[in-house]
């Protein structure tokens, strides 16, 4: 059953601009594993993150770092949580979320469908 599904689109060079004015907003959205990646991978998983709270309902208290986006080489990207966003997942029946990233012509988008029971 889907719970929520969550969509954003991020303007990489916005995404950028943003970053270089406030260098630590990279420790307040990412974790260490996704920090150091380049510029369009970090815009899609700010997407992804985004995406994650909207198929949540935009739950009020979620933490970004607790949202985090890993890949393996050569494995699709899946979302891992914890903290405040498995408290939030647990509490609405979440038992899986589906990934889809993309970035192209200057635009990184991500949708994430929450499935639970």
């Amino acid at each position: 059953m889907i719970v929520g599904i969550g969509i954003d689109v991020v303007d990489i060079a916005r995404f950028v601009r943003q970053v270089e004015r406030t260098p630590r907003l990279l420790e307040r959205l990412f974790g260490d594993g996704e920090r150091g990646l380049p510029a369009e991978s970090l815009a899609a998983r700010f997407a992804a993150k985004e995406a994650v709270a909207k198929a949540l309902g935009a739950p009020v208290g979620l933490v970004w770092t607790d949202v985090l986006v890993e890949r393996d080489t050569g494995h699709r990207p899946e979302i891992v949580i914890k903290g405040s966003a498995a408290e939030e997942a647990r509490r609405q029946g979440v038992e899986k979320f589906h990934l889809s990233l993309s970035h192209d012509a200057g635009i990184a988008t991500a949708m994430v469908v929450a499935e639970g029971r």
